[in-house]
């Protein structure tokens, strides 16, 4: 059986054992879904960040192959070449990409790493929350920036500076961030032709970051009876009734229904300062001692008596300064292996108790400059922090704002057709790309790391 029509709803960070488990006989839209299709854990890649997460979804491909592994990538072995990775960093074929290419039509709407447009998909797009504004040229054709501008006024890329202590303001804004991008979905679902509708919603992210600490009994700063216990739960409330105006645009017979997210949600219990510690493990040296908490400035660093460096983020990126490979390295080649098996050594004994990755060991090719390790703290509870001079190694301040949340391992899928046998199977974010494709009938490229679903999960195939 071949499916004329795919759509998938994305949820950045959506976190599955809200919607399958806690709150599942509050969400009918979502759980009707359930009930008549596929529907389980969907293990993200690693390291689990919206950056590259969507694009190993829509790419099958992982960060490795495309040399994105998170945010901010090394452009090259300089110290200071981070940069903001965007769509001129993935240069293998998007679903939308190969579908259009054999005569299809597309929707894509909020997809990460789609800002800017360089390869116009084959009918429309509204660029990601990494578009810098609407001042951009965030849509193709260029035209439909007018038609959404005139359709909810100014449409909201992202909800700016969302690690805020002003949390009514906070909630404000990403209710009503959410509200016109799904104005604009049912829009463009209803004038456009199309064969994959392919969305992602970013507030689903933000509302973590920004409340859970307010409705996890869990969470260190959790306080019985505040003002802002029910934000999370009403915005997925809010979120299923948004989801269910969707699915009234669409034929269910004819149309498979997916709803995706790159990654799950978990409280966050604090940073652990990763410089700091190599600085006690005699790794890093500073020029001066620092005695205060401050930003980690590359220029501070005495790159000469220096070996290992990290940068922040929900995961620890770290760093060999390699004699012939950085500016100023002292770790002579030949011992490249033997200190990163030390660091890892280090690093997974108390008290970091963390889980260090050699790149290659994870991915199937490793491309572009990925960090020497990448470094999961307690299975993501604790972030790595991005100063220096902490009075401890461990913290319970987040050093850019206020932050509840961390990601998951685990996001979470729901598919959704006639021809779909029903039940909860786990399934990798790497199956996504192909099984869209074997269900519009389409062949699948070689080289993907994921499979179909439909070989596994009772779906009758688009080839028979």
């Amino acid at each position: 059986m071949c499916i004329e029509k795919v759509a998938v709803i994305g949820l950045d960070c959506c976190e599955p054992s809200l919607v399958f488990d806690r709150w599942r006989g509050d969400l009918p839209n979502l759980r009707r879904l359930m009930e008549c299709g596929l529907y389980g854990n969907l293990e993200s890649c690693l390291p689990p960040i919206t950056v590259p997460a969507w694009a190993c979804m829509t790419t099958g491909k992982d960060p490795g192959r495309l040399g994105v592994y998170g945010f901010r990538n090394r452009r090259d072995y300089s110290y200071n070449s981070l940069y903001t990775a965007t769509s001129l960093d993935v240069r293998e074929p998007h679903v939308w990409d190969i579908l259009g290419e054999r005569g299809r039509k597309v929707i894509a709407v909020g997809v990460p790493q789609t800002f800017p447009i360089v390869r116009p998909p084959n009918g429309c797009m509204v660029t990601c929350f990494l578009t810098p504004s609407t001042r951009s040229d965030y849509t193709h054709p260029p035209g439909l920036k007018r038609e959404i501008t005139k359709l909810v006024g100014e449409y909201m890329v992202d909800v700016p500076e969302f690690r805020t202590e002003y949390k009514v303001w906070l909630r404000e804004q990403i209710f009503t961030m959410t509200d016109r991008r799904f104005r604009v979905c049912r829009y463009l679902l209803n004038t456009r032709a199309w064969d994959l509708f392919f969305m992602v919603e970013i507030g689903v992210d933000r509302i973590h970051h920004g409340f859970w600490r307010f409705m996890d009994p869990q969470h260190h700063r959790y306080m019985p009876g505040n003002p802002f216990e029910n934000v999370i739960h009403d915005y997925y409330v809010h979120l299923d009734a948004l989801i269910g105006g969707l699915l009234a645009e669409l034929d269910l017979k004819r149309t498979a229904v997916w709803v995706v997210s790159d990654h799950g949600s978990k409280r966050l219990e604090g940073g652990v300062c990763f410089n700091d510690w190599l600085i006690r493990e005699g790794l890093l040296v500073m020029k001066e001692p620092v005695t205060e908490p401050k930003p980690f400035r590359l220029e501070d660093v005495d790159w000469s008596r220096t070996q290992v460096w990290g940068e922040g983020g929900y995961y620890g990126r770290c760093f060999i300064n390699v004699a012939g490979r950085e500016p100023t390295g002292t770790v002579p080649p030949f011992r490249y292996e033997a200190l990163r098996d030390e660091l890892i050594a280090k690093l997974e004994r108390p008290p970091l108790n963390a889980r260090a990755h050699k790149p290659e060991a994870i991915y199937e090719t490793v491309n572009g400059i990925p960090p020497d390790l990448i470094v999961i703290f307690d299975d993501l509870r604790w972030r790595s922090v991005g100063t220096v001079g902490n009075p401890d190694i461990f913290t319970r301040e987040n050093d850019t704002g206020p932050d509840d949340a961390n990601h998951s391992q685990q996001g979470l899928y729901i598919l959704c057709h006639p021809s779909l046998h029903g039940g909860r199977r786990d399934a990798s974010i790497y199956d996504v790309m192909p099984t869209i494709l074997r269900m519009m009938g389409q062949p699948v490229p070689a080289g993907l790391r994921g499979t179909a679903l439909t070989e596994h999960f009772g779906m009758r195939s688009s080839n028979g």
